[in-house]
């Protein structure tokens, strides 16, 4: 790898983490202003005696700030391993190290990137935009600060306080973060540069994610006109369908010849898909912040939605294709979870198995007929792996059907006065739609800006030489090898490929 060739990309990276340090310095003071004194002349439970009084404070919720850390680490392992795996098993052998290290360089990259500035942009009290009561955009900000971080938590321009330490709500956020770029590996897998990637992670999450969170999540524009999306339906997964039909045209098509689903390993694909579904109760019970009734009712129209789809999926298969597959299968399970992710906590059992026999079906019918159809110079969009159908069609189905079947019998537990379509609120479905098309231009528009931009400093793909060999060249590595040690693999250093943009 010649040194001009790396100056091209470690020059841009450094240059990004600077730019994030600066523009978080003028808000590093107002992490104390805005964080709760620990101190208290609380007595703690017998059980926690022996701790200092700081530890315990009377605003904290021993058994919710239990179940929050639970939950963070349930959609970390989502990514790690899950999300590694899944897409591992699915690409093809010559390309199964670099899609895993895809998935683990999202996942540091923005939990570096959400400490320096994203957490504070995405879910600080700070409002650095507003036009009338709308708040537009929050102050990037450094999260690291002890008396931050150990203070309860306050979030968004509404200043919502819930009972457990700030450190557990920015854990919490930082796995949603991570996995969002993850999840769009699977439309640039097997051809996107390794150095193109670097860069565009983080820039991704701060320009696109964090505000994204902040109007959705955290009490911005688009939650004050009434707007909601229970756990990441359009926060996280339209917003990764989007970005990857965006990437997917911007980085170009794979070789011809790898322009298939074959997976390398359907066992790992099983294995990365089963993670992901019971990861899959932390993304959707943690979102009511605490121990609730809600995160109950959560948890349990998860798994109905899931196990739904996964039925219908292979109803569909059986009726269009002749029998069932464990691709369809592992594919269904995660259609239904992502449609039921922004109305988790909002409907009933019925609205559930509702939103879960929509997600076996409509993402199907949308992965067989809608993607094959999409072209760009008419050339198919080479969506490797059915992201856009998988998250974006399934994230809208959720989303919308959640401005239908919101029922105010579950939604009085975490969201008083929230009522669907069928309940009589039009409107609530129509703000949904909204918010679905809002969410669908800004991240293509940008994803597709910050890509283009991004390759007039590296190439965005490999070239053919590079992509003909796979893992060997890419990293000097294999995931299966029976070679003796004495056998040198090739590596960029021992025969290094001239960079010749993309292959024709």
């Amino acid at each position: 790898m010649s040194r001009s060739l790396v100056g091209r990309v470690a020059l841009p990276l450094a240059l990004l983490m600077v730019v994030l340090l600066v523009l978080s310095a003028h808000s590093a003071f107002a992490q104390v202003a805005n964080s709760t004194s620990t101190t208290s002349t609380y007595t703690a439970p017998a059980n926690l005696a022996t701790y200092p009084p700081a530890s315990v404070p009377s605003w904290l919720d021993t058994g919710s700030n239990s179940w929050m850390l639970t939950a963070a680490t349930f959609v970390g392992l989502q990514s790690l391993p899950g999300l590694a795996i899944f897409y591992g098993g699915l690409s093809k052998k010559r390309f199964q190290v670099n899609t895993m290290m895809m998935v683990f360089y999202a996942f540091a990259a923005v939990l570096v990137t959400f400490m320096v500035a994203g957490y504070q942009f995405g879910f600080g009290t700070g409002i650095a935009l507003k036009i009338g009561k709308y708040a537009i955009l929050g102050i990037p900000g450094p999260a690291w600060s002890g008396i931050f971080q150990a203070g309860q938590a306050i979030i968004g321009p509404g200043q919502a306080a819930v009972n457990v330490p700030t450190s557990t709500i920015i854990f919490f956020q930082i796995v949603f973060a991570c996995i969002t770029p993850a999840l769009f590996v699977g439309a640039v897998m097997e051809r996107m540069s390794f150095k193109a990637w670097m860069l565009f992670v983080p820039l991704w999450s701060f320009f696109v994610y964090s505000p994204l969170a902040y109007w959705l999540f955290a009490g911005g524009w688009l939650n004050q006109m009434g707007i909601v999306d229970f756990s990441g339906g359009y926060v996280i997964h339209l917003s990764a369908g989007t970005a990857a039909l965006a990437a997917a045209i911007a980085v170009g098509p794979r070789l011809v010849k790898d322009r298939n689903v074959r997976p390398s390993s359907l066992g790992y694909v099983m294995i990365g898909a089963g993670i992901i579904w019971l990861g899959w109760n932390g993304f959707n019970g943690g979102d009511p912040y605490g121990a609730t009734v809600d995160a109950a009712i959560a948890v349990l129209n998860t798994q109905l939605a899931a196990a739904a789809s996964v039925m219908a999926w292979i109803l569909m298969d059986y009726k269009f294709l002749g029998k069932p597959t464990s691709v369809g299968v592992a594919t269904a399970c995660i259609t239904g979870l992502v449609a039921i992710t922004p109305a988790a906590g909002y409907v009933d059992g019925y609205g559930a198995l509702i939103i879960g026999i929509a997600a076996g079906t409509i993402p199907w019918l949308s992965l067989t007929y809608l993607s094959p159809r999409l072209k760009i110079r008419g050339q198919t969009i080479d969506d490797a792996m059915g992201v856009f159908p998988a998250h974006g069609i399934a994230g809208i189905t959720g989303g919308l059907l959640t401005g239908i079947l919101a029922d105010p019998l579950v939604t009085k537990y975490v969201d008083p006065g929230l009522t669907g379509l069928a309940y009589g609120n039009p409107m609530q479905f129509a703000l949904q739609i909204f918010g679905a098309a809002w969410v669908l231009v800004y991240v293509f528009v940008v994803t597709f800006v910050m890509l283009k931009v991004i390759g007039k400093v590296t190439p965005l793909q490999y070239p053919q030489s590079v992509l003909e060999s796979g893992d060997p060249v890419m990293h000097g590595e294999i995931e299966y090898t029976d070679l003796p040690p004495t056998v040198v693999m090739p590596t960029q250093s021992a025969a290094p490929p001239k960079e010749e943009g993309k292959p024709k």
